[in-house]
């Protein structure tokens, strides 16, 4: 599929599963962010929308203003952080790279990477509207 050419009509037609719509305060610096600590690619990068890919993952940025008739607006704090409670997982994803890129491109590395009981080695990563972000591989995984 070619997310810089594909209509929002046939975009959203073609979308399965679990998707993710952030709303966040700037679409760029975050994109920008995902892109630098995560290798995710950015795609139709505008001030107001990105969808944003992760290996065959996709999911999409949204600013607040595209969301003015949502009644989910409403209940965004003005202030981070928005997404308290919620862990975005990006699984095979090294948390000892991320966590190293995390701080140079404006992130708060709230873990460091560390083993866990469950057979992942993550670390929990903030961006800066203070989503968290969780990078993982399993432990055997060098």
């Amino acid at each position: 599929m070619d997310y810089e050419t594909i209509s929002a009509e046939e975009f959203g037609a073609s979308l399965r599963g679990f998707g993710f719509n952030i709303l966040v305060t700037n679409v760029k610096r975050t994109a920008r962010f995902l892109e630098d600590v995560f290798g995710m690619t950015a795609h139709r990068l505008s001030e107001d929308f990105a969808i944003m890919t992760h290996g065959k993952n996709v999911m999409q940025l949204h600013s607040d203003g595209t969301y003015a008739a949502n009644p989910l607006l409403g209940l965004i704090p003005e202030n981070p952080p928005r997404g308290a409670g919620v862990e975005i997982r990006l699984y095979n994803c090294d948390p000892e790279e991320a966590a190293r890129r995390a701080e140079a491109a404006g992130g708060t590395v709230l873990q460091t990477p560390a083993d866990k009981p469950h057979g992942l080695r993550e670390a929990y990563i903030l961006c800066a509207d203070g989503y968290a972000w969780v990078p993982s591989r399993p432990e055997t995984q060098e």
